[in-house]
């Protein structure tokens, strides 16, 4: 482990210590990545690699928490050893980097169902000097959450495993530390009496891989409403987002315009680095696109959308908050309630990250708080009339 001046480096902080290896063929991008670690306390750099072949070649030697690998390396790309690396060591935290390209983004978001546990966009050299600042916070907020609840995982598993483990258990790499406590999977208040007419989706960490088991099974709720979601993701790679959904759900999904009509049968995907809320022009709701500041250090943010759908749909808003770090959405989910709507937040236990709905929930705003795979059937019911 290197050994940084200004740190602590008692037996008790080193077992709390996150271990990182850096994978990448720019000299210059590694260098940066491992001074950003190093400057945390809570964090050490165990090794600094230029391609993937060297990662699975000292995986089993430096053992490192988290991962971040680059997309495009010579010799064994990120994409090709991913899978050679989870299969060295299962519960790995890998997260993917990548540049804003098209072919990157669909490699990202293809790397994250091959068992990589979450990506981030590198800002671009020409980019304006906030952006670098923007992407240091992002990715050392992931490592930590991301890390931090893996290697819980692992410190806290039993020595023997049951008897008869339940095969459809997640496993460990889907789940990461909650930001809050867990709150019992139950009602915690009514639902409204009347069946919504509008699906709102707030997402961040791990949104991706939830939306599609979701979406793919609400092919009929989709057909009798409009389906707004804001998911945390640069541009490009919610242009991709948006037609993986639509190959999914088999409806049109699509990054949300400016001006457009609000239609029932339609998935709107707010643009990368872009507000999407709604406003009523001559009766009729409209998508509004814009490209103010960040809200909760996210553009696009879920607040402005949830907030503005409950001053124009009010008490036919359904809400879900599924997982993702930090807050957003939280503010927004207030103001569904307030207006009449209702909010239903995904479970610590099936979600990557536990803090957006985590937070929701913890506020009192939740009508249920629901592993993943039971959302589906609980919207479904709603939006026909029926009672959870």
């Amino acid at each position: 482990m290197n050994l940084v001046a200004g740190k602590e480096l008692t037996a008790s902080t080193l077992s709390r210590r996150l271990r990182v290896m850096i994978v990448d063929d720019a000299v210059v991008v590694r260098g940066l990545f491992t001074r950003w670690v190093e400057s945390e306390q809570d964090m050490d750099v165990v090794a600094s690699l230029r391609s993937g072949r060297e990662a699975v070649d000292q995986i089993e030697r430096v053992d490192p928490d988290v991962v971040v690998l680059d997309v495009e390396m010579p010799d064994l790309d990120g994409l090709s050893a991913l899978p050679l690396l989870l299969r060295k060591k299962r519960d790995l935290v890998v997260i993917m980097a990548s540049t804003l390209t098209r072919r990157n983004a669909e490699i990202s978001l293809k790397a994250l169902a091959l068992g990589a546990t979450d990506y981030i966009a590198k800002p671009q050299t020409t980019g304006p000097i906030s952006a670098a600042s923007d992407f240091r916070r992002d990715l050392l907020e992931k490592i930590r959450a991301l890390g931090l609840r893996a290697k819980h995982k692992r410190l806290t598993r039993p020595a023997k495993p049951a008897a008869k483990s339940s095969p459809d258990r997640l496993p460990v790499l889907s789940r990461a530390p909650s930001l809050v406590p867990q709150a019992p999977h139950k009602m915690v208040r009514a639902f409204p009496l009347a069946a919504p007419r509008v699906l709102l989706i707030g997402a961040s960490t791990g949104g991706p891989q939830a939306l599609t088991g979701l979406l793919r099974k609400l092919g009929g709720v989709i057909d009798r409403a409009p389906v707004l979601i804001t998911q945390h993701m640069p541009p490009t790679f919610t242009t991709i987002l948006a037609e993986h959904l639509a190959r999914v759900s088999g409806r049109p999904a699509r990054e949300a315009q400016h001006g457009e009509e609000v239609n029932a049968g339609t998935i709107y995907v707010a643009p990368g680095a872009r507000h999407m809320t709604v406003s009523r022009r001559d009766g009729v709701a409209v998508i509004e696109i814009d490209d103010g500041p960040q809200v909760n250090f996210c553009k696009p943010a879920v607040d402005p959308m949830f907030t503005s759908a409950a001053n124009v749909w009010g008490q036919w808003v359904l809400a879900l908050v599924l997982t993702g770090m930090g807050s957003d959405g939280l503010n927004g989910a207030q103001a569904i309630v307030g207006a009449g709507g209702a909010v239903v937040t995904q479970d610590e236990a099936s979600s990557v990250v536990w803090g957006m709905p985590g937070q929701v929930t913890q506020a009192g705003l939740a009508s249920a708080v629901l592993p993943l795979d039971q959302i589906a059937g609980t919207v479904s019911r709603l939006f026909a009339g029926q009672r959870p």
